[in-house]
């Protein structure tokens, strides 16, 4: 495995114009968008019993995943291509010591299969190409040291980084899944009984409106829903067909073949993990992103877009964007202007980033706009907004069709 990795072998100048205009340094102010981060952590408590299998004789196992990708351009080639030019990878698990111990053992197996070759470093750490693997073993995590966390009885610690070359990452950036450990749990909203509407002409009496977006409007776009990562990254299992239900936690290191995907088939993995971004820079503003870009113009919409996506769509439409996902902080600012009359809510299933709550607060009206379901290999499952109550509106449709409606009923053109 050698970096640069081709993500797309040739990009056309207009797509090499929009990643100059909205992923490179420059683009993102504090953001880097063409750094793709993501972070797990999961652990059995007797709040998510059902997912994490806890009982009173089985607890205390935990996992965390941290992993960061940058992209760049490669500008060597008579075409420039989108490459990945870093990659991290940290897997860490807490489980009863039998179980690392086993787990320990087929490291080691996949690493042989996988021709990872020793490096003579005291800490072990074998080479792939450009790619180092580095293995540690712990009676009590240092993370658990730190914050001063008891480790249950019996229990060990065992920790997977995989880098590429000469990469590393500082304190507060290793420290940032545990710091999100520390934070608890995410306390599920209670959902109420919003009313149920087949249009969004309600919001006509609520002008102008702020918009808030999920990954509906990129799922439209052809990009995979923020969930898929779950699946590359092996953080949950389906817990049934009624997405409601969630999704059961990778917990025990023998159900967990992340690690083992990344070193004996390496190759493949990582063209998995650099999916999604392939994805988005592919993918192209929709109907839906041009009809809000309208409505703004028109002065019914205001103020930035707050965006949980990282596809930078609705910046490429013209649209200012407030970037939602992110870890460092647990509410991310919010510039509501002081005439928004409404909250539009986009294709997103719950308010982790208290936008909504926000809204509640200033006595601003929310309005959905979801189909409240997903279709996965041609089943549409239910998949209900978690938070909706009472005095709220939901509109279950595609936000397409739902937003060219209210463009007509607002006489916009688009």
């Amino acid at each position: 495995m050698f970096l640069p990795h081709p993500v797309i072998d040739s990009l056309h100048p207009e797509q090499v114009r929009m990643w100059d205009e909205h992923f490179s340094p420059e683009a993102g102010g504090q953001r880097r968008p063409a750094i793709e981060e993501g972070i797990w952590r999961r652990t059995q408590d007797p709040a998510n019993r059902e997912l994490s299998g806890w009982t009173e004789d089985e607890s205390g196992r935990r996992r965390v995943v941290h992993y960061r990708l940058h992209y760049g351009l490669d500008r060597t080639q008579p075409m420039e291509r989108l490459v990945l030019e870093e990659l991290y990878l940290y897997v860490s698990w807490l489980a009863p010591a039998a179980e690392i111990a086993d787990h320990r053992r087929d490291l080691d197996k996949w690493l042989t299969y996988g021709r990872w070759k020793p490096t003579g470093s005291q800490d072990g750490t074998r080479r792939r190409g450009d790619l180092y693997a580095t293995i540690a073993e712990y009676t009590v995590h240092p993370q658990d040291e730190r914050a001063d966390r008891d480790t249950p009885e019996g229990f060990t610690s065992l920790d997977v980084t995989i880098r590429s070359e000469g990469y590393s990452l500082a304190r507060a950036a290793r420290n940032l899944p545990w710091d999100v450990l520390a934070g608890g749990m995410r306390v599920k909203e209670q959902r109420g009984n919003p009313t149920y509407a087949d249009d969004l002409s309600g919001l006509l009496d609520h002008l102008p409106f702020v918009v808030e977006a999920g990954c509906g409007t990129s799922i439209e776009a052809g990009i995979q829903p923020l969930h898929w990562l779950h699946e590359v990254y092996r953080v949950t299992a389906r817990a049934g067909n009624d997405l409601t239900q969630g999704y059961a936690f990778t917990l025990t290191p023998a159900d967990d073949i992340l690690i083992k995907e990344v070193l004996t088939d390496t190759q493949r993995k990582v063209d998995d993990m650099v999916s999604m971004f392939r994805s988005l820079v592919l993918a192209e503003p929709t109907t839906a992103h041009r009809v809000l870009k309208a409505l703004h113009d028109a002065g019914h919409m205001v103020g930035p877009v707050a965006t949980h996506n990282f596809d930078r769509l609705f910046a490429r439409a013209g649209l200012d964007e407030a970037f939602m996902r992110r870890y460092d902080q647990r509410t991310p600012h919010m510039p509501f202007p002081d005439d928004a009359k409404a909250l539009l809510v986009i294709g997103l299933h719950a308010d982790r980033r208290q936008v909504q709550a926000r809204a509640r607060q200033r006595g601003v009206p929310i309005f959905y706009l979801d189909t409240e379901g997903v279709t996965e290999h041609g089943v549409h499952k239910p998949y209900l907004i978690e938070g909706a109550r009472e005095g709220d509106v939901v509109v279950r449709s595609q936000a397409t069709s739902a937003l060219l409606r209210l463009a007509e009923l607002l006489n916009v053109h688009v």
